[in-house]
Order: structure tokens, then sequence, then C-alpha cells
């Protein structure tokens, strides 16, 4: 298995917590032998992993509705952002800011892409 190479844009999110108290605190978890206060490179690219292929699903799902409702890339791309964000945000996907926002972009830049070249493809210039 080959791996995706990995985008230097992908966000780090780190896990938020709270402990009460009146010091500052450091939240760190243990990973194998040593602490970590953020996640680790496998986590990161495992989260790449599963909003890449998500990105590619939505931009499967948007150009099907383009086609059949002849919607615009900018409709197709309101939409479905709207649709991911009401998920998100009503906890059914479990996806940070950041990353639906690179999800989004990603998908549009795949949407993109496809225009393209289909343009060439089809000879207009």
């Amino acid at each position: 298995m080959s791996l995706k190479p990995f985008p230097v844009d992908f966000p780090r999110t780190s896990s938020q917590g709270a402990i009460s108290g009146a010091q500052p605190k450091l939240l760190l978890r243990k990973v194998g032998d040593t602490y970590q206060a953020g996640p680790t490179d496998d986590e990161v690219y495992e989260r790449f992993i599963v909003c890449d292929d998500l990105a590619e699903q939505l931009a499967a799902y948007a150009s099907r509705k383009m086609t059949a409702n002849a919607w615009s890339l900018e409709t197709a791309m309101a939409k479905v952002e709207a649709g991911v964000f009401k998920k998100v945000h009503s906890g059914i996907w479990d996806f940070s800011t950041a990353e639906v926002a690179w999800t989004i972009e990603r998908m549009r830049q795949i949407l993109t892409d496809a225009t393209a070249a289909q343009i060439r493809k089809s000879g207009f210039k």
C-alpha cells in the first residue's frame, strides 16, 4: 500500500480540554513512552486520509447534482458546504472547523480540476 502525499496545509488540530484550578496547567497525554501535547504524525495522517476521502465523495456528489439540477459550481459548493456544517454542528460527523474548511477547499479543487479536464477533452479553450 502506498501512502498518499501529505499536504503541508492540512490542519494539525489538538484536543481541547480544561482542568479546574487557579494554577496554569499543561494538558498532555502519554503516547508510548513519551508525553505529547498534540496529535501524533500517524493520527494527523489518519485524519488527512478521512478528510481527503470525504472531499472526493463530496466532489462526486456535487458533480452529480450539478449535472442533474443544472447547478453552477458555486451553487453546488454552497449547498454541499451547508450540509457538511449541519452534520458537524449536530454531532453526526466529528470534524474540527479547520478540517471542514480544508475538506471543502479540497472538494473545490477536485471539482475545478475535473471541470477543466472536461473542457480540454471537449476541445474548448
